[in-house]
């Protein structure tokens, strides 16, 4: 019993598939003059400047408390990223990372005033635990 794939066909036999590109749309061609797909083209052409976005999020700098301003130098506002690279290498200079077990720190004076006095952190809980020096 012989069963007709009809236009499936088409698909599965393709030797090449040749790529026809205009300036607005580009489309793929297959055997056959068949259309697979079409893809449009932005409407608008393509800029020299580029636009910044103000940064969002954990990237916007952010007032942060008094302790946290000590820790970092006097800064009054700084994204929550950037203070998380302070705090890291503030823990690399000093070697705080406790040798047998790189995932928790054992925290100096400083760190104390920004933990909660807490004398060993866990690395995943330090963003948690910098949460309150940022001002709302």
């Amino acid at each position: 019993m012989a069963v007709s794939l009809g236009l499936f066909s088409a698909f599965s036999t393709v030797q090449t598939a040749l790529f026809l590109k205009s300036s607005s749309s580009s489309s793929v061609r297959l055997a056959g003059n068949l259309r697979v797909a079409t893809f449009a083209g932005s409407a608008k052409p393509a800029t020299t400047e580029s636009k910044k976005r103000e940064p969002r999020g954990i990237m916007k700098p952010g007032r942060v408390s008094p302790e946290m301003q000590a820790f970092l130098g006097g800064l009054p506002e700084i994204p929550r990223t950037q203070a998380l690279k302070f705090i890291w290498a503030h823990i690399k200079q000093h070697n705080l990372q406790d040798p047998e077990d790189k995932k928790v720190i054992i925290c100096d004076d400083k760190l104390k005033k920004i933990f909660g006095g807490r004398d060993r952190v866990g690395f995943l809980e330090i963003a948690g635990l910098i949460s309150p020096h940022f001002l709302k």
